[in-house]
């Protein structure tokens, strides 16, 4: 594939090929009249190269993402990649960052913002903004999340097997497991697709508590795909992936305390007792079966639960 070394811009900035530059996305005012800016990092290769976007904190409390891309920003080999260009945003919803929260202000979800638009909510602008000033200039990007409330990820990859691109940058990348993901309608992986870039979503860890396991997996699957496209030489360990062409979780039949003790990440066979529910009384018990063979994805780890919750998420391996 063939790059084209372009000047590229960000809220009125220009970084030249060779350059490096710390811009904001754009400018955001509170009630309290305190202003909120989103600070890109910009390293550019004076040789041509892809441009790759890191991006985290998409929900304020996800924060094992921003610890990656912290990490990534302070490595010099990634601050002075041999060719291409590298676009951080390690925390693009600054909000909801500062409140500790998943949702901004207003109740909405930030990846459920996209396209957006100019003049709408403040999701919208911030999404509107991304939209405009950084994915045109990129040729594939890593969006990083964390589990939802009490929800523990096995590190994971999310992509779409049907779209070559997506898939092959998958490979590159090369954690323990990629799950095939179909686009959610207003997020920013299908708005970028639209636009032909691929968003590459990885998730780790539960929200609001770090994952070294996660990270680590995030950190090293960064390398590995700056390094397939000689971007950086690093020494970083090699690893086998596993394909899982769906997934589902398996809920509560009753309401109790959820224990379990199975490893996140284990794969297991169909028939295998996956976690146990009892009533506070003494009066209850009852086994959770997984329905099929395939690998813990994700794990609910609040021991409080009701009937219909999901607790065990497998994913299915593509055979």
């Amino acid at each position: 594939m063939t790059y084209h070394h372009k000047i590229i811009n960000i809220n009125g900035k220009a970084i030249h090929p060779g350059g490096s530059a710390q811009v904001n996305l754009n400018v955001y005012q509170l009630p309290t009249k305190t202003v909120i800016e989103i600070p890109v990092y910009v390293f550019r290769s004076t040789k041509p190269g892809p441009t790759i976007l890191l991006l985290a904190g998409m929900h304020g409390d996800e924060i094992n993402g921003i610890e990656i891309v912290r990490r990534l920003i302070t490595r010099d080999d990634v601050k002075n990649p041999l060719c291409g260009t590298v676009i951080a945003i390690p925390v693009i919803n600054i909000i909801s960052f500062l409140y500790g929260s998943r949702d901004l202000p207003d109740g909405r979800d930030l990846n459920r913002c996209f396209p957006g638009s100019k003049g709408g909510s403040l999701g919208s602008r911030i999404a509107n903004d991304l939209m405009n000033e950084i994915i045109p200039q990129i040729d594939f990007g890593i969006d990083f999340h964390t589990g939802g409330a009490k929800i523990n990820n096995f590190p994971q990859l999310r992509c779409v097997f049907s779209n070559k691109t997506n898939l092959e940058l998958g490979k590159k990348f090369s954690p323990t497991l990629i799950i095939n993901s179909p686009f959610r309608d207003n997020t920013l992986r299908k708005e970028a697709a639209k636009k032909g870039k691929s968003i590459l979503v990885f998730e780790g860890g539960e929200s609001s508590r770090f994952d070294y396991v996660s990270i680590n997996s995030g950190i090293n699957g960064c390398l590995r795909l700056m390094k397939q496209f000689k971007m950086i030489a690093c020494d970083v360990p090699d690893n086998p992936t596993v394909f899982l062409s769906k997934s589902s979780w398996v809920r509560a039949k009753s309401s109790g305390l959820f224990h379990t003790s199975i490893p996140n990440g284990s794969h297991i066979l169909k028939g295998d007792i996956v976690g146990m529910i009892v009533d506070p009384y003494g009066e209850h018990q009852e086994n959770l079966i997984a329905p099929h063979d395939g690998y813990i994805v994700g794990i609910n780890n609040q021991p409080v639960i009701n009937q219909g919750d999901a607790l065990v998420h497998i994913g299915v391996e593509d055979y």
